[in-house]
């Protein structure tokens, strides 16, 4: 366990070796491969009459961006990140894809208090925001962020959704998970699978509704917010 967190690694070792950048700066990450389909089915049937405006927060590679705004061509897709590899990744697959629904990535810290996002370019307002495999390789702050941001950017009765594996109420559903959050923790002690009720704890504070639990393989889920402030 590094004895400075801040010079803890900023993605987890199995990223990094999965993402093996092309000519054009795209990176292909063997997560997206594992997951996107079922979160696809997940996003098709809750977003597919949706219209308006989607904030990607944390888009990685760039490859839920484009394979999602694909499926969904009725919204407009805005993609986020911290990192300067991811951007330009981002960018190259909005390139390489050519969809006139996935907008520019733009840097954006979750963690920070206030986004800025008029600054930046970006809409202030959101039907959807989206984050994916984000808050276990992260700070605890950044969970905080998050929610804070949707409450200040969802439209009423927006949605925020959350992939990735999680606790549940203390416990981890599943030994790999267990052992996942394990492995987390000694590459930086800041990470770790969050736990729902913290999650809904967290909503709760920020004006956001728990709505539902998707389950997915490998033990991971989609968890939905609502916006309530309304």
């Amino acid at each position: 366990m590094p004895d400075d967190p801040h010079s803890a690694p900023r993605h987890p070792a199995e990223f990094g070796r999965a993402a093996v950048p092309e000519a054009d700066g795209r990176l292909d990450a063997a997560a997206f491969h594992r997951n996107h389909a079922a979160i696809s089915e997940i996003l098709v049937n809750l977003l597919a009459s949706h219209t308006g405006h989607v904030l990607e927060i944390g888009s990685g590679t760039g490859q839920h961006a484009v394979a999602f705004a694909r499926l969904l061509p009725g919204v407009t897709w805005w993609p986020t990140d911290a990192d300067d590899a991811h951007l330009r990744s981002i960018e190259a697959w909005r390139k390489h894809e050519g969809l006139a629904n996935v907008m520019p990535p733009v840097r954006l810290d979750a963690a920070e208090a206030d986004w800025r996002l008029e600054e930046l370019g970006l809409p202030p307002w959101y039907t959807v925001i989206f984050c994916a495999n984000v808050i276990h390789i992260s700070p605890w702050r950044v969970a905080e962020g998050l929610f804070a941001g949707a409450n200040r950017h969802l439209r009423a009765g927006g949605e925020l959704h959350l992939y990735g594996p999680f606790r549940r109420d203390g416990v981890h559903n599943a030994p790999s998970n267990e052992a996942f959050d394990r492995s987390l923790r000694r590459q930086n002690p800041e990470w770790g699978v969050r736990d729902t009720a913290d999650l809904n704890a967290l909503a709760r504070k920020n004006n956001l509704k728990p709505w539902h639990v998707h389950e997915l393989p490998a033990n991971n889920a989609v968890l939905t917010f609502q916006q309530s402030w309304w």
